[in-house]
């Protein structure tokens, strides 16, 4: 049965990556970590599909409060797929965009790519890098590495990062054999790149919890009484949040599920 085979390939991928994996994760945390208790942030970024990425630890129900998605309407596909793909390939927009972003030396940038070989998450890791922010690729090596460079350096997203996260995809991304058509279907990246994103989570709250720390984590705002929790800590990232959840920040009332 497809559905089988495709649960499957997924069992198998996360299996890869969580042995493969482990000690950039682990890296991955420690800087995200070492962010947080210096006062500042993880942005989370990605184009096309990966924008689900950032969002998927953004302002989430057992998700840190210290992260910054970065969701550019244009790089996502709700303003159409055909768009999105052209603007992806536009050289100089991701420094329009992070320059709008209230990023710092000593921050954190997640930027998830599959390819990796695209205008804007490359060039995001290159501004990102000049601004003193620490880089962490989640990419296909697989693929990434089957394909030539597009931008002018040469350069793909794994080669520009201080840590890189193999999401243990195979070129194309897609996985399943159908017979009667020529190419494979059903994406992995989307999963497996949750699943790190969520992985990486796990590490920066527990390295905190290991250094004395009690990490702001966002309690569901569809469980009663946590209005109160998630004030506290939101009241407590005030001054730095603000441009990251809005003029109605101090009124928010819990996380989404």
């Amino acid at each position: 049965m497809p559905a089988s085979d495709y649960f499957r390939a997924i069992r198998s991928i996360l299996e890869q990556v969580e042995q493969t994996q482990a000690a950039a994760i682990r890296e991955a945390g420690r800087l995200g970590a070492a962010s947080i208790s210096d006062g500042g942030l993880i942005h989370a970024f990605g184009t096309g599909h990966s924008h689900l990425l950032a969002e998927e630890v953004f302002y989430r129900a057992g998700g840190l409060l210290t992260v910054n998605a970065i969701l550019e309407p244009s790089l996502m596909l709700h303003e159409g797929g055909a768009k999105s793909s052209a603007v992806e390939r536009l050289p100089g927009f991701a420094r329009v965009i992070l320059d709008q972003e209230p990023v710092r030396a000593g921050d954190v940038l997640l930027i998830a790519s599959n390819s990796g070989r695209n205008a804007v998450p490359v060039e995001m890791a290159m501004a990102a890098r000049e601004k003193g922010l620490k880089v962490v690729a989640i990419t296909s090596l697989a693929h990434s590495r089957s394909q030539p460079a597009v931008h002018a350096t040469g350069k793909k997203l794994y080669e520009l990062a201080d840590v890189v996260i193999d999401n243990g995809g195979v070129p194309g991304d897609a996985v399943l054999e159908v017979p009667g058509i020529p190419v494979r279907a059903c994406s992995t990246s989307t999963v497996s790149g949750a699943a790190i994103m969520q992985a990486i989570m796990a590490e920066v709250i527990d390295q905190l919890v290991q250094a004395g720390q009690l990490p702001p984590v966002l309690q569901s705002g569809n469980v009663e009484g946590s209005h109160a929790y998630n004030q506290r800590i939101m009241e407590s990232y005030g001054l730095r949040l603000a441009p990251v959840l809005g003029k109605e920040f101090f009124a928010m009332r819990g996380s989404h599920d």
